[in-house]
């Protein structure tokens, strides 16, 4: 994958889409999640959903600049 992206001619990081992307799986997943009932053996969900996604979005980073 480039390391920049062209938008209409201006320039972004590759990380700009990874971000998209990891908002968009992270809410699918927080919305399946929830439906399951995973959040009630949570301390705390807002917590949770932060790590989940930065987990989604540092594991694409390191998996598109490795």
């Amino acid at each position: 994958m480039p390391r920049e992206i062209a938008l209409h001619g201006v320039y972004l990081p590759t990380v700009t889409l990874l971000f998209l992307i990891a908002l968009a799986l992270t809410w699918g997943l927080d919305r399946l999640l929830a439906w399951v009932g995973l959040y009630r053996f949570t301390w705390h969900p807002s917590l949770f959903r932060v790590c989940l996604f930065a987990c989604l979005y540092g594991g694409m980073a390191l998996f598109v600049y490795s």
